[in-house]
């Protein structure tokens, strides 16, 4: 089954057979009172759509006579996803638990992500939620389990633990006193708070349609509720995303959506599927902290931003200097004082600074073996050079003055 209807979801759900349904992804309107709008990038296609409405009561009533028809189309065994922000968070909750009942309601996953723009005095918007209700106890349920985090200490959790006669947790021993080592550890299982990143302009899946969600937030969704063959509806399946990840995932599926720009584009993507990857899941978050830690202790009393993954900067000044930023970088054991000035001048320039500071750990190059004229970077020594080069002047005058005593006692 692979359909998609243009029209009212609620009109299409009442044609749709009873129990028929494995997962409903429910992105509806988010009650913004806003009209969207967006433009695809190669400025061919413009998509939007109203979110506007005349009150609380409207919306609620909207949203329950959907949710009253999906839960008619649901299997037994099956489970939906409400998707929402905080605009109507409680509006959608309590509807939902009218119509699925509070017992069924599993979990209120949120979905964060990094976004830096913010203009208003407020705190910065970085997540959105998906409330997870199932129809029935006896819903569907794949787990999945995540790496430990870096705290961890395997060596303990590889330790099979008893209790005690006081009901404090134990190493369990055999009997000759040796611990016992625990059953095979398949990592931490899935928690309620994804860091799935926000799909940013260049990526390759994004299509300039208004609140288009990533592929793989989806592939996460349908992952856990469903198994190869079932079938996904989303009754709201704007850009296709839903449908996309369920074709992936080798599941059926269904998509609503009242415009016909939305069903064309779910159409489109469907025939060419497109995923972006994330090197912050690929990788994990480690992968890319790679400043030097040497370099940043160098540093350290200086109030700075550590920059990573930049192979001419080792920081930032948190002030700027002309209303430009202020580049810095340590030089390093075996780099010459020329090659660190040229790495630090080349990246200061693309980041159009005014003023860089480079400190000198080494004597490897003389200051005067190159020209710094009409270089916007500044040598400082760092505090071990400095302070050799005081004794090291301190050790000459004083063989000075020795020789001249030697001499004149002569």
């Amino acid at each position: 089954m692979q359909e998609i209807y243009l029209g009212d979801c609620l009109e299409i759900m009442q044609g749709l057979k009873e129990n028929s349904i494995d997962m409903i992804y429910l992105d509806p309107p988010f009650f913004t009172n806003k009209r969207h709008s967006l433009t695809s990038r190669d400025r061919k296609s413009h998509y939007s759509f109203n979110d506007i409405w005349d009150s609380h009561k409207i919306y609620a009533e909207y949203i329950l006579a959907r949710l009253i028809e999906a839960k008619r189309i649901l299997k037994d065994t099956g489970s939906i996803f409400i998707h929402c922000d905080k605009s109507a968070n409680h509006i959608l909750r309590l509807v939902g638990e009218e119509v699925f009942g509070e017992e069924n309601f599993l979990s209120e996953i949120i979905w964060f992500y990094k976004r830096w723009s913010n203009s208003s005095n407020n705190l910065t918007p970085n997540h959105q939620s998906i409330l997870f209700f199932s129809k029935t106890k006896e819903y569907k349920f794949n787990k999945i389990y995540t790496e430990y985090s870096e705290t961890t200490n395997i060596d303990q959790i590889l330790q099979k633990r008893s209790r005690d006669e006081h009901g404090k947790a134990i190493y369990a021993r055999d009997v000759d006193g040796s611990i016992i080592s625990s059953d095979e550890k398949k990592g931490v299982p899935l928690n309620d708070v994804w860091e799935i990143p926000f799909l940013n302009p260049k990526a390759k899946e994004r299509t300039g349609y208004p609140t288009q969600k990533p592929v793989l937030l989806l592939d996460r969704v349908i992952e856990i509720s469903t198994n190869v063959g079932d079938i996904v509806l989303d009754p709201f399946c704007g850009s296709g995303t839903t449908l996309v990840a369920a074709k992936l995932k080798g599941r059926k599926f269904v998509g609503i959506d009242v415009s016909q720009e939305a069903v064309d584009l779910t159409k489109s993507r469907l025939e060419t599927l497109v995923k972006t990857e994330s090197a912050l899941l690929n990788k994990g978050r480690l992968s890319y902290i790679n400043v030097d830690e040497k370099s940043l202790a160098i540093l350290s009393g200086l109030d700075i931003l550590p920059v990573h993954r930049n192979a001419g900067i080792d920081a930032i000044l948190k002030r700027n200097y002309l209303s430009k930023p202020v580049p810095i970088r340590v030089q390093r054991e075996h780099e010459t004082l020329s090659e660190a000035v040229g790495k630090l001048s080349a990246a200061a320039k693309r980041k159009g600074a005014e003023i860089a500071f480079l400190v000198a750990t080494n004597t490897e190059q003389d200051l005067f073996d190159f020209k710094v004229e009409n270089c916007i970077v500044k040598i400082i020594n760092s505090p071990a050079l400095e302070i050799n080069a005081v004794i090291e002047q301190q050790g000459q005058a004083n063989k000075s003055r020795k020789t001249d005593i030697l001499t004149r006692t002569g």
